[in-house]
């Protein structure tokens, strides 16, 4: 007894394009279920207007939409850790900002807004941290630098 019959085994083949005669098979490479598909942002259009509308409850319904439909992209992650975080959830922030960044280490946003979320939490050592490596992203100064340390200066203020 052989494990496939004849004909299923004529179509795999055939499927295959491994059959005399048969069309070349379109092969689709597969994917890790955590492999990054694209440095490309996906359209985060509707998600910004909604964060712009401070409508971040109906952002973040967006952006796990999006994550439930296998998108993976560190600019959603970053996106869903600020809603959560202007929602009030900072644990779950948390725990978006560190995906982002393990997407894409040097994501200049994800960097700002988790020095934001330190600073928030009281913890100022990594909110520094987060403001130095800014710095060396940004040896001339960038919009996510300057919004960082204006936070960090704020929260100074405010303890002395």
């Amino acid at each position: 007894m052989t494990l496939f019959s004849l004909p299923i085994l004529r179509t795999t083949l055939l499927a295959a394009g491994l059959l005399a005669g048969a069309a070349p098979a379109i092969v689709t490479p597969a994917l890790a279920v955590d492999t990054l598909q694209t440095r490309d942002a996906p359209d985060l259009t509707a998600v910004r207007a909604k964060i712009k509308a401070d409508d971040f409850k109906g952002a973040v319904v967006d952006l796990n939409a999006m994550i439930d439909k296998g998108v993976q992209h560190a600019d959603v992650y970053n996106l869903l850790g600020f809603s959560l975080r202007k929602s009030g959830d900072t644990k779950t922030a948390q725990t978006f900002y560190k995906k982002a960044l393990e997407f894409d280490p040097d994501h200049k946003g994800a960097l700002e807004y988790q020095g934001e979320l330190f600073v928030q939490i009281g913890e100022m050592d990594k909110a520094r941290d987060n403001e130095a490596k800014l710095a060396k992203l940004c040896p001339k100064g960038c919009e996510q630098l300057d919004d960082l340390k204006k936070v960090i200066a704020q929260a100074t203020t405010k303890t002395n």
